[in-house]
């Protein structure tokens, strides 16, 4: 029985030196590299947009479009799915008039305001758009179900959007004789200097619907009429 036993201790002395020289070989491996989530740093914005409050005597066409593209900087608030995030970036908004024209000028009853009127009679006028263009920060109160990968899970965020005016413009296209010509005036003089926003975004990985309603109007006051802009469309975020 004791020749059994020391067979025994002989043999497993081999299987112990490979394990301890195993062991030794894992602990000198290099360390895994530390994997960093995606935290939404690009956000690109593809919206439609309308005015939702104006007087009854402006006519808008169904159909306006807008892009937002923005660099964000993302917050984890401690280890929650929660975070803050901030950024920069542009915006811009396209709203088509029905067979009316702005007018940007000091004369009129009203003085030194916009103005809204029809379209030339005997002109044709195949398009007409109002443009603005701001440079925006937009701040985010974030959600992700997902806190290691946002490419993947379900995510929402509320926020604001901070806008300085960078330009505006009208464009009108027009027919002459079977020939196209093209107008435009470019002016900001009484369009809002700053723009302020609320926005929502709920999605899945990549993809987000979002929505913004305007705190400002588009005219400074008393240079123009009440107008609220909004907007919808979808997100496409990364990074």
């Amino acid at each position: 029985m004791r020749k059994i036993l020391a067979l025994v201790a002989i043999l497993m002395i081999p299987a112990s030196l490979l394990r301890a020289q195993g062991e030794k070989m894992n602990s000198d491996a290099a360390p895994k590299p530390i994997e960093k989530p995606s935290r939404d740093f690009l956000m690109l914005q593809f919206t439609y947009n309308n005015w939702l409050k104006k007087p009854d005597s402006i006519k808008t066409k169904p159909f306006g479009y807008g892009f937002n593209g923005y660099i964000c900087y993302d917050f984890p608030i401690k280890k929650t799915s929660l975070s803050f995030a901030a950024g920069i970036g542009v915006s811009a908004s396209v709203v088509y008039l029905d067979q009316q024209q702005i007018v940007n000028s000091d004369t009129g009853a009203l003085g030194a305001q916009v103005r809204f009127v029809p379209n030339p009679a005997g002109t044709t006028v195949k398009r007409y758009k109002f443009v603005t263009t701001y440079l925006t920060a937009p701040f985010e109160l974030r959600y992700y179900s997902n806190t290691q990968n946002r490419n993947k899970g379900f995510k929402a965020a509320i926020g604001l959007q901070i806008g300085t005016l960078l330009g505006a413009h009208t464009k009108a296209l027009t027919s002459v004789a079977g020939t196209n010509i093209k107008y435009k005036d470019i002016s900001k003089r009484y369009v809002s200097p700053w723009n302020f926003a609320a926005t929502v975004r709920v999605g899945y990985g990549n993809f987000s619907v979002f929505g913004s309603y305007n705190i400002t109007n588009v005219y400074k006051e008393n240079s123009g009429p009440p107008i609220t802009p909004v907007s919808m469309g979808i997100c496409l975020t990364g990074l």
